[in-house]
């Protein structure tokens, strides 16, 4: 695989993750907390959110936002990545960042089980 495209994924990934990470800290923390990684979160994906306001329906909650944002990368990664490369058949190339945190997190528990 070129490594553009994995990067471009983990990038994309990177963004999904945040924006999921983000709400899931915000059933925890206000969004104007002074917990440092609720800081990083908001300050790090507020300009996402504006980007996508035009597109966001009104009626969503404030806390889902971010994670209606999430979708769309989620869509992109699954979806249009692949189909832009060429691949028939869609999720060929889907969440590499995934597949090889997965790969490392396996290879770590069976060296703990030897």
């Amino acid at each position: 695989m070129a490594l553009w495209i994995l990067t471009l994924d983990y990038i994309l990934g990177i963004v999904m993750w945040t924006l999921i990470g983000r709400s899931a800290m915000n059933i925890f923390q206000r969004e104007d907390s002074d917990f440092f990684f609720m800081k990083v979160f908001v300050k790090f994906t507020n300009p996402l959110l504006r980007l996508f306001d035009p597109i966001t329906p009104s009626f969503l909650l404030r806390p889902m936002v971010p994670l209606y944002v999430a979708w769309f990368f989620y869509l992109f990664r699954f979806y249009l990545m692949p189909y832009l490369l060429g691949y028939s058949v869609m999720g060929m190339l889907s969440f590499p960042l995934e597949s090889d945190i997965s790969k490392e997190l396996y290879s770590i528990y069976t060296q703990w089980t030897k």
